[in-house]
């Protein structure tokens, strides 16, 4: 006990603490809140007097909270399908097949991760509107699932996480496939997917958790609210609600279940992924 607060450990320890309490505070304040009535989230109580799960199934019940869920939902794992049909090949292109310039324009799509985010919503909204280059499905994407996924399955940084582990799979195995006759294709599918699930479900994992907390860009091109999505309607629902701080945290509570529940059963393969990963050139 003396060596693991011993003078060398004791400050570290601190820090730890001080970072975890920070950390865990907004957390906790959430849960405790949402559990007290009106009054006692308003006098800024600590701890409820009595545990009102009736806030859940208010929120739950109210403003059509469960098909703004539901629409979170299908937008965010759309936009991991999306994301995963994208990178997958052409990380695979990047990490194992030599074509020309292929360096530069690896380069030149990591060099496009300096942009901010905030910048390319615009040209992002012209093309959805149908005022750059003429888009299917209709003249505009505007109020459309289309519009809140297609402008993000093309990401640059998940491209570059699965170049890096793919080009840690040995080159002789591909020399195998090779003789037997196999496509590049066919290696892929077979041997390099298989092999990669961990950072395939880690990049995955945070593809949703982006998608799900997207809003300003739901905001921006949604005028009607069939497709609002979750984020979009806790932004409705504090107007909504005024003071009612224990029904606001609820329904923050409720909109971040499912990131915690997908990341209970992804956890392993995270943490073998983020274990394992290295940087390649």
């Amino acid at each position: 006990m003396t060596k693991i607060f011993s003078s060398e450990t004791r400050i570290p320890y601190l820090i730890l603490s001080i970072v975890f309490i920070i950390s865990i505070y907004p957390f906790f304040y959430m849960i405790s809140t949402s559990l007290m009535t009106a009054g006692e989230a308003s006098n800024q109580y600590i701890f409820p007097k009595k545990l009102m799960f009736e806030n859940y199934y208010e929120v739950w019940t109210s403003n059509r909270f469960q098909r703004y869920t539901f629409n979170s939902l299908i937008i965010s794992s759309i936009t991991v399908l999306g994301v995963l049909i994208t990178s997958i090949p052409a990380a695979y292109s990047f990490a194992k097949i030599n074509f020309p310039f292929k360096n530069t324009i690896f380069y030149l799509l990591l060099i496009s991760l300096m942009i901010p985010e905030i910048i390319t919503l615009l040209p992002h909204l012209l093309i959805i509107r149908g005022e750059i280059i003429p888009l299917p499905f209709g003249p505009s994407w505007m109020n459309s699932l289309q519009g809140l996924t297609v402008p993000f399955m093309g990401n640059i940084f998940v491209i570059f996480l699965l170049r890096q582990y793919f080009k840690k799979i040995p080159n002789e195995l591909w020399d195998a496939a090779r003789i037997d006759g196999s496509s590049h294709l066919n290696f892929l599918i077979k041997v390099v997917i298989p092999m990669s699930k961990p950072i395939i479900v880690t990049v995955s994992l945070f593809t949703f958790i982006i998608a799900w907390n997207s809003f300003a860009w739901p905001l921006l091109i949604l005028t009607r609210d069939d497709w609002y999505p979750v984020t979009v309607s806790i932004y409705s629902f504090v107007r909504e609600v005024g003071p009612n701080f224990n029904l606001l945290m609820a329904a923050c509570l409720i909109a971040i279940f499912p990131i915690l529940l997908l990341y209970f059963f992804t956890q392993k393969l995270f943490i073998e992924s983020i274990s394992n990963f290295g940087l390649k050139e």
